[in-house]
C-alpha cells in the first residue's frame, strides 16, 4: 500500500470541509469544520424543481466547490484543480500527488463507493484520498460515512467518471499553504458579509432567504408531485437533517461559526446574527421531522405546519443575515486573548 502519512481524520460532518480538513491539517493549518464552513461563505438555500426531476430538492449550501474556492482566495491558499475526461490520466493525477506525500481531494458520484450509505446519486459528494493499493483506495469521508474508508479502485473510477447533475470531469485538488497566510481571523468580516449579501440579493426566487420563501409556499403540494410519499417525504426530510450537512441544512454549521466569531470580535450585530441562526436551526429541524411524519401517516396538515415553519425561517434568516451584513460598516472591536 501507498499511503501519505500522519492523516488526521477527526470526525467532521459534511463532506467538502471534511476534505478541506484533512488536507490543510496535513500542512498545519488547524481550522474547525464550522470555521472552515463560514470561512468559505458556504450557506445559502436553493428550492431546486424541474420537470425532469422526480422530486423537488432542497439545498442549504452553496454550489459543490464553491466553498473550496472562497476559502482558498480568503485565505491566500494555492488552489491546484485538475480535470480531464480520461480515466485513465484522472489516476494518474491522483497517485501523483499520493507519491509525493500529499493528500488529494476527489469530487465523484457518492453512489459508486462502495462504503456509502445513501443510495441516492449525488455528483457533488467529496472526499480526501490519501492512499491506494493494486485493489482499493483509501479515503476520509465524513463522520456518518465511517471517517476513514476503503473503495475499491473500480468503484472509484466509476464515481470519477459519473455524468449528471453537480458532476465534474474526474475534478481532484491540492491546497498548498503559503509561508505567510493571511490570518483567519482577518477574514472573518468580508466572509459573513459576502454571504449575507448573497443571501440577501438573491437573482433568481428559488435562492437566498426568497427561495426559503417559495419552499414553504410549495411544501404544502408535495403530496401532488409524488406516487411514493411514504419514500420520498422522508428522504426529503433525511436530506435536511441528517445527509452530510451537519444537520438543519447547515444551519449548525454556521450557527457554530458565529459561535466562533463571537468569541474573536465584539459585535452586537454578530451576536443577533447567532441568536437568529440558533433559533433557525432549531426550526429545520422542526420542519424537517413535520415533512417525515406527513410522509409516514399521510396527514397533509403535516405539510401546511412544515411550510408555516419555513415562512417563519424566511424571516428570521433574512433579518440575521441583514444584522450580519452590518458588520463591515464599523469594524468591531478585536477581542484579545
Amino acid at each position: 500500500m501507498t499511503e501519505v502519512t500522519d492523516i488526521d481524520a477527526r470526525g467532521t460532518q459534511h463532506c467538502e470541509t471534511t476534505a478541506l480538513g484533512v488536507l490543510l491539517r496535513h500542512q498545519g493549518l488547524d481550522l474547525s469544520e464550522p470555521m472552515l464552513f463560514g470561512l468559505g461563505s458556504g450557506l445559502s438555500f436553493i428550492y431546486w424543481d424541474g420537470k425532469n426531476m422526480a422530486f423537488p430538492f432542497l439545498g442549504g449550501r452553496v454550489k459543490p466547490f464553491d466553498l473550496t474556492r472562497r476559502l482558498a482566495t480568503g485565505l491566500g491558499l494555492e488552489l491546484l484543480v485538475q480535470e480531464t475526461t480520461s480515466p485513465h490520466k484522472a489516476w494518474d493525477n491522483v497517485v501523483a500527488s499520493i507519491d509525493a506525500g500529499r493528500p488529494v481531494g476527489l469530487q465523484l458520484d457518492s453512489y459508486y463507493l462502495d462504503y456509502f450509505g445513501s443510495e441516492a446519486h449525488f455528483g457533488g459528494h467529496v472526499v480526501a484520498m490519501y492512499g491506494y493499493d493494486d485493489h482499493n483506495a483509501y479515503l476520509v469521508d465524513t463522520d456518518q460515512q465511517g471517517g476513514e474508508v476503503s473503495t475499491s479502485r473500480t468503484s472509484l473510477a466509476q464515481a470519477r467518471a459519473a455524468r449528471g447533475p453537480m458532476t465534474a470531469k474526474h475534478r481532484s485538488f491540492t491546497l498548498t499553504v503559503p509561508r505567510n497566510p493571511p490570518s483567519p481571523q482577518g477574514q472573518i468580516i468580508p466572509a459573513i458579509t459576502a454571504c449575507a449579501d448573497a443571501f440577501l440579493n438573491p437573482p433568481i426566487a428559488n435562492l437566498g432567504h426568497r427561495g426559503i420563501e417559495k419552499a414553504g409556499k410549495l411544501v404544502g403540494g408535495w403530496f401532488q408531485r409524488t406516487d411514493a410519499p411514504q419514500r420520498d417525504l422522508p428522504q426529503a426530510a433525511l436530506m435536511m437533517e441528517r445527509a452530510g450537512t451537519g444537520g438543519a441544512l447547515f444551519r449548525n454549521l454556521y450557527r457554530d461559526f458565529l459561535a466562533e466569531c463571537t468569541d474573536l470580535l465584539d459585535s452586537s450585530h454578530l451576536r443577533t446574527g447567532h441568536a437568529l441562526y440558533t433559533e433557525a436551526a432549531g426550526l429545520w429541524t422542526e420542519a424537517a421531522a413535520l415533512i417525515k411524519e406527513a410522509g409516514e401517516s399521510g396527514n397533509a396538515q403535516c405539510l401546511a405546519q412544515a411550510g408555516s415553519v419555513l415562512g417563519d425561517l424566511s424571516r428570521i434568516e433574512r433579518e440575521a443575515m441583514q444584522a450580519l451584513s452590518r458588520l463591515g460598516e464599523r469594524d468591531p472591536r478585536v477581542i484579545q486573548p
